[in-house]
């Protein structure tokens, strides 16, 4: 054991030196590691970062949350087999409220964008929700500071709304907001409560950038509420399936459909937005390792070549360590390290890249760099080192001493 040890301490010994007597070559060599490094590394952390902003934004909507609406969310296609479709109206709220068995919380909601001013600063783009006081029973919507308006204030057109942690930023950062007065779409509201501060939805939309107010109110401001949708939260335990059956069965009643007749609506889930990410997913990981495997052929081959380069300039030196009794696993074990080193050099300096990437992708979408991605990464110039350097390795464990010594 302690001459494998030994072998093992001259080999890397050697092979770091060398490296190091050569280090313009070596790193020349890396180029098309570092760029299949790069690649791999880019991809993963792009879908990383994918799959957990998509779960912090699907805790937003709520994962027991469907929503009944004239059109689905996503539209792959003919768009004008939708565009013609009724409008969702308030009324069909309190029906499946009334009818539905797997629902526990029934709540429309509305919107627009408006600014939100108060004196001389302003909160542009914010995205004015409307709906009734059972939305905050429906999930997605914690309370920070104050409280939610309730049934009669819903009733009333009372001029409240509840804002997020963005419209409180830009209006109120030094004060507490509650009691005071904005206006939203020019119309004065009082500040009731503040929402809790959420991120961003998929990594691109704020999703604290909004605010709250009753429906009757919205619909005195800004006019009526057509199309709109409504948000059904499921009671614990209900299979999702059977609930949009269900919440499907109750909305052709209300519309008054056939059974001949398409649904002239939609019951969007959660399942439509993981989809889009599982095709995205696929998109990406195809992409990625097309160019990855391209990238790393390339850089293998460079890697096999500069090692036969080397085995064949360090011949002589070859031969004198076989003549002191180095084995040919020692030799073999020398130059393999050479390989994997020259690799792993790359790995480093694609990693390095990789990072510079997943910063500047966050500026705009969504990245993760982990540890695990930066694990393969290195595992992945292992493997790359050992594939393509373990020919001329083998070429010079077999070199005959003698040979070897009269090489000039």
């Amino acid at each position: 054991m302690p001459a494998v040890q030994t072998e093992i301490a001259e080999g890397v010994r050697i092979a770091g030196r060398a490296l190091w007597e050569q280090k313009a070559r070596a790193l020349l060599t890396t180029l098309g590691i570092v760029i299949g490094i790069v690649s791999v590394t880019s991809m993963f952390t792009v879908i990383n970062g994918i799959e957990g902003e998509f779960d912090r934004s699907m805790a937003m909507i709520g994962d027991d949350a469907l929503f009944v609406q004239s059109t689905p969310w996503i539209i792959m296609g003919d768009w004008w087999k939708y565009r013609n479709r009724p409008p969702v109206t308030e009324d069909l709220a309190p029906f499946l409220r009334e009818r539905s068995e797997t629902a526990q919380a029934v709540a429309p909601i509305t919107g627009t964008g408006a600014t939100v001013t108060r004196g001389r600063d302003e909160a542009t783009g914010v995205g004015v929700e409307a709906s009734t006081a059972d939305y905050v029973e429906t999930g997605g919507v914690e309370i920070e500071l104050g409280r939610f308006y309730s049934d009669g204030e819903d009733r009333a057109a009372s001029a409240v709304v509840v804002i997020g942690a963005d419209v409180v930023e830009a209006l109120f950062p030094a004060e507490d907001p509650i009691g005071k007065e904005v206006r939203v779409g020019g119309h004065r509201l009082e500040v009731i409560g503040t929402l809790a501060k959420r991120g961003k939805f998929l990594g691109m939309a704020s999703a604290d950038n909004r605010a709250i107010v009753p429906i009757d109110t919205y619909k005195r401001l800004f006019g009526s509420a057509d199309d709109l949708a409504i948000k059904v939260r499921l009671k614990p335990d209900v299979d999702q399936a059977d609930a949009i059956d269900e919440l499907t069965g109750l909305t052709r009643i209300w519309r008054g459909l056939d059974a001949l007749e398409d649904d002239d609506f939609s019951v969007n889930s959660q399942d439509q937005f993981r989809d889009l990410v599982q095709t995205m997913r696929v998109a990406t990981y195809g992409v990625g390792l097309f160019l990855t495997a391209l990238a790393l052929l390339v850089g293998g081959i460079g890697v096999m070549n500069i090692m036969f380069v080397s085995v064949k300039e360090r011949t002589r030196e070859i031969g004198v360590r076989k003549a002191l009794g180095a084995t040919r696993r020692a030799i073999l074990f020398q130059f393999l390290v050479e390989a994997v080193a020259i690799c792993l050099v790359g790995g480093v300096i694609g990693v390095a890249l990789a990072a510079v990437v997943a910063f500047g992708v966050n500026q705009v979408f969504t990245a993760e760099l982990s540890g695990g991605t930066v694990a393969l990464a290195f595992a992945i110039c292992a493997v790359v080192g050992v594939a393509f350097g373990l020919v001329p390795a083998w070429q010079a464990a077999r070199a005959r001493p003698i040979e070897a010594l009269r090489y000039e």
